[in-house]
């Protein structure tokens, strides 16, 4: 008996990741194209931060919060995607019950903090286009950091809670994790015993952090386009809907995706469509983010040809007193 409880603790202290175990042809191919996805988002988003912190033209805080949403990006998809890249390179799966719950607490706090950075986004739009009379006055720099400050601090002692919460659960089976990292929905399926207070906490916190704040970028936007079809200019009109659109489509991704991950029944979860709608909220989202935003984005553009334009002189200069 003794021998056999020794046994259960040393089972519960590691579990296995089996990530795309299932497809082994094309591990290497995986892990090309999640190595070029992962370097992308990376140098995307850095530059991102780097043109809205030099650039004078977008001191702004609708850039000041891109620069931060970038930022958090970069955190968000390194909770996941190094590990990931590592399993598909070695083609192991071990990670330790502790590690296992680092990463859970992590991905679930940027996660947090994302949904709240973008609701802070689409308050700021609200405010530069249904009240721009009060919008200098109201967004202020010390009112923008407190917003940023808050979105990313808020999410802490609830994901504490819920991390700590999920991981006191009994795992006495398999500890087979059928997904590339420790999310919520394939950890509750290896826990032992009667999960629905678990689950019922998940879907009131998902609730408060998700479901909510999108409600609330959707009522701001209901607002900004109430406001905007009211505009005499076409022009006007045209360029507060192109401020926007970018937002919407990084909203629409993401919130939709975590909203079906995180709320839909218990009983339609399957380790492939998880997989598939994870991939979309930890991989893809990041990787469009900073596209979606320069692309569709004049001031950044041109920001971003200011910046290869200095470069080029700055090269032009050194090679003329060279020689």
């Amino acid at each position: 008996v003794e021998l056999l409880r020794i046994s259960n603790i040393t089972t519960l202290m590691e579990f296995v990741l089996l990530g795309f175990s299932d497809i082994p042809n094309l591990h290497w191919t995986l892990f090309g194209i999640f190595l070029v996805i992962y370097l992308t988002i990376l140098m995307c988003n850095s530059i991102i931060i780097l043109v809205t912190r030099i650039d004078s033209a977008l001191q702004t805080p609708m850039y000041f919060f891109l620069g931060n949403l970038s930022f958090l990006e970069i955190c968000y998809v390194t909770v996941t995607m190094p590990r990931m890249l590592m399993d598909l390179l070695t083609q192991k799966g071990n990670i330790s019950f502790f590690a296992c719950a680092a990463q859970m607490f992590f991905f679930l706090t940027f996660g947090s903090s994302e949904c709240l950075l973008l609701t802070v986004m689409a308050y700021d739009r609200y405010m530069a286009i249904c009240d721009p009379l009060h919008y200098p006055l109201i967004m202020n720099h010390k009112i923008c950091i407190q917003l940023v400050a808050g979105s990313w601090i808020s999410g802490i002692p609830v994901q504490i809670g819920q991390t700590f919460q999920i991981f006191s659960l009994s795992f006495c089976g398999s500890n087979l994790i059928d997904h590339f990292f420790c999310d919520i929905p394939p950890i509750l399926k290896l826990a032992c015993g009667d999960t629905s207070v678990s689950e019922m906490l998940v879907y009131i916190v998902a609730m408060l952090i998700v479901t909510i704040p999108f409600l609330l970028i959707l009522i701001s936007y209901s607002k900004i386009i109430s406001t905007v079809l009211q505009l005499p200019s076409a022009t006007s009109r045209a360029k507060a809907f192109s401020t926007c659109s970018s937002h919407l489509i990084v909203v629409a991704l993401f919130f939709g995706s975590a909203i079906i991950t995180y709320l839909r029944p218990k009983h339609s979860h399957s380790a492939g469509i998880d997989k598939v709608l994870s991939l979309f909220y930890t991989i893809v989202t990041p990787m469009f983010n900073p596209m979606i935003y320069s692309l569709r984005n004049k001031d950044v553009i041109m920001a971003l040809r200011r910046l290869l334009f200095s470069q080029n002189i700055c090269t032009i200069k050194t090679q003329t007193l060279h020689i």
